[in-house]
C-alpha cells in the first residue's frame, strides 16, 4: 500500500507523538480538533488541522462521520487512531477501510474479539492461556459469585479503563453493584453486559507488548509493570518488572504471543496479565492499540513502536525477529495529570499560566500542553508523560525523580508532588508494588509544606519576565507575578 498522508484521529500528547513519527518517515499529517482544542499543541504539530465539529466537544472525536469527512477533505489516505476515543472501535476501523483508507491498527475483527471481554476470555482459553476465574451473569448472579468466592469484581464485557467495574465484598452488595456497573457500561460503551471475575488479592499488573506484521512475523518486546493505579487506571509504569524471573518471563511472553496469534493480530498491541503473590499469572485483557506507556518499552529496546505501526500498515515487513529484540537497562514513566490527589483525584481544568518541562540525559517528555493553553473540562486530564532510563532500576528512579523536581505547571492543580512521593516511598524503592499500592500507602495523602514552597518558587521563576543583562532599570520596571497573574492563590 502507498501511504502519504495520515489523519490523526486523536488529540493531546499521543497526537503530537504520532505527528512526529510521521514526519520522521516523510509522511504528511492532518490533525483534527474540536472547538475546545482550537490552537492546541497537537494542531500545531501536524501539517494541517481540520475542525471536526461544534460542542459538545467530547463527541467530536467520537464521530466516525466527522473524522472520515475530515480525512476526505484533507486528502488523507490513512488514519491513525492513537489510544482512547475510537482507537479500539471495530466499527471505526471497518469504516476507515470501507472508505478506501489505510487503517493504522490491528484487524477490526481482532479488535472486536478482544474488545468483548467474554469473547476474549473464550478465545485465549482455547489457546491455552490461563484466565482469572470468572462467570457470566445469568439468572442467579449470587450463586455464580458464591462459586467464585467473595470478593469479586463486576466488569463490563465491552469496556476498559476502569469503567463499568465494581468491587463486591459480600452478597448483599451484589445487586447494587450489578445495577451501577450496567448503567456505567451502557453509558460508556453502549453495551450494558457485565460479568463476574474473582478478585485477586494484592496482584501485580504486568503486561506484554507485542508487534505483528502482515507477513507472519509476531514478536514481543518484553513486559511492563503497571501496578501503581488509581481508579483502575495506571499512573506509574516500569520495565522490566522487578520480580519476574527468566522462567516466568518466558512463560508470560509465550502466553501473550499465543493470545495474539489466536486472533490473527497485526500492528502494536498489549496483552495484560495479573500476577499473584505465588507467581501465577492470569490473562486480564488485550489492548488493541498503542499503549500510553509505550515510551518505556522504546527506551529499553530501542524500537520505535509508532514507526513500526506505520510500516506494518503500509504492508512492509517488520524487519526484525524475536532474536533481534534485546532489552537494556530499566525505564520508568510517570503520567502527569491535571488532577488533585488530595481530593480523590478530581480533575482540575483551566488555563496553563506557565510551564517548565525537564530535560537531561535519560529523560523523555511526551507532552500535549503548552504555556498559554487551557486544560479543557471535556477530556481526560492527562497532560503528558515523563519517563527516564537508567542502567539499573535505582538509576531510572533517581533520574525520573530529578525530572519531576525540575517540572513545574502553574495553573491547574496537578499530581506532580504526589508522583514524587510515590517514587520516594520505601516500598516502591524495594519494588513491593501491587494494584492496591496507592490505597494501602497513600489513602490519606496530603501535599506537604515543601510542595507549597516549590509551587510559589515556580510561580516566581516562571511568571517574572527576564530583564536584559545589566539593565537595572529594566529589572526594576518588570511587573511582579502578582500583577501579571491577577487573582491567583496557592493550590487553586
Amino acid at each position: 500500500m502507498s501511504v502519504k498522508t495520515v489523519l490523526i484521529a486523536n488529540r493531546g500528547e499521543i497526537a503530537v507523538r504520532i505527528a512526529r513519527a510521521c514526519r520522521e518517515h516523510g509522511l504528511a499529517t492532518v490533525a483534527v480538533y474540536s472547538e475546545a482544542d482550537r490552537g492546541a499543541p497537537h494542531t500545531l504539530a501536524a501539517d494541517r488541522a481540520v475542525p471536526i465539529g461544534p460542542p459538545p466537544a467530547v463527541q467530536s472525536y467520537l464521530s466516525v462521520e466527522a473524522l472520515l469527512a475530515a480525512a476526505q477533505s484533507a486528502g488523507a489516505d490513512a488514519v491513525h487512531p492513537g489510544y482512547g476515543f475510537l482507537a479500539e472501535s471495530a466499527v471505526f476501523g471497518r469504516a476507515v477501510e470501507a472508505a478506501g483508507l489505510t487503517w493504522i491498527g490491528p484487524p477490526p475483527e481482532a479488535i472486536a474479539t478482544m474488545g468483548d471481554k467474554l469473547a476474549a476470555r473464550a478465545t485465549v482459553a482455547r489457546a491455552g492461556v490461563p484466565l482469572v476465574p470468572g462467570a457470566e451473569v445469568g439468572g442467579d448472579a449470587a450463586a455464580a459469585a458464591r462459586r467464585l468466592g467473595f470478593p469479586v469484581l463486576v466488569k463490563a464485557a465491552a469496556g476498559g479503563g476502569g469503567k463499568g467495574m465494581r468491587t463486591v465484598a459480600s452478597e448483599a452488595e451484589l445487586p447494587d453493584a450489578l445495577a451501577a456497573a450496567r448503567r456505567e457500561a451502557e453509558a460508556a460503551f453502549a453495551d450494558g453486559r457485565v460479568y463476574l471475575e474473582k478478585l485477586l488479592v494484592r496482584p501485580r499488573h504486568v503486561e506484554v507488548q507485542v508487534l505483528g506484521d502482515r507477513h507472519g512475523t509476531l514478536v514481543h518486546l518484553g513486559e511492563r509493570e503497571c501496578s501503581i493505579q488509581r481508579r483502575h487506571q495506571k499512573i506509574v509504569e516500569e520495565t522490566p518488572c522487578p520480580v519476574l524471573t527468566p522462567r516466568l518471563r518466558t512463560e508470560m511472553t509465550a502466553a501473550a504471543l499465543a493470545a495474539a496469534r489466536a486472533v490473527g493480530y497485526t500492528s502494536a498491541g498489549t496483552v495484560e496479565f495479573l500476577l499473584d503473590v505465588e507467581g501465577r499469572f492470569y490473562f486480564l485483557e488485550m489492548n488493541t492499540r498503542v499503549q500510553v506507556e509505550h515510551p518505556i518499552t522504546e527506551w529499553v529496546t530501542g524500537i520505535d513502536i509508532v514507526a513500526a505501526q506505520l510500516r506494518i500498515a503500509a504492508g512492509a515487513p517488520l524487519g526484525f525477529g524475536q532474536a533481534d529484540v534485546r532489552a537494556r537497562g530499566h525505564a520508568i514513566e510517570a503520567r502527569l495529570y491535571a488532577e488533585d490527589p488530595a481530593a480523590g483525584f478530581l480533575p482540575s481544568a483551566g488555563p496553563i499560566l506557565a510551564l517548565r518541562e525537564p530535560g537531561g540525559p535519560g529523560v523523555r517528555v511526551d507532552s500535549g500542553i503548552a504555556a498559554g493553553g487551557v486544560v479543557p473540562v471535556e477530556y481526560d486530564p492527562l497532560l503528558g508523560k515523563i519517563s527516564a532510563w537508567g542502567e539499573g532500576r535505582a538509576m531510572a528512579i533517581a533520574r525520573l525523580s530529578a525530572a519531576l523536581r525540575d517540572t513545574a505547571v502553574l495553573g491547574p492543580t496537578t499530581n506532580l508532588a504526589f508522583l514524587q512521593d510515590v517514587l520516594a516511598h520505601p516500598a516502591f524503592r524495594r519494588g513491593e508494588t501491587h494494584t492496591g499500592f496507592l490505597p494501602e500507602h497513600f489513602a490519606t495523602w496530603q501535599p506537604g509544606g515543601e510542595e507549597a514552597v516549590a509551587a510559589l518558587a515556580a510561580a516566581l521563576a516562571l511568571a517574572r519576565p527576564a530583564a536584559p543583562a545589566g539593565d537595572a532599570r529594566g529589572r526594576a520596571a518588570a511587573p511582579t507575578p502578582w500583577e501579571t497573574l491577577g487573582a491567583w492563590r496557592l493550590g487553586s
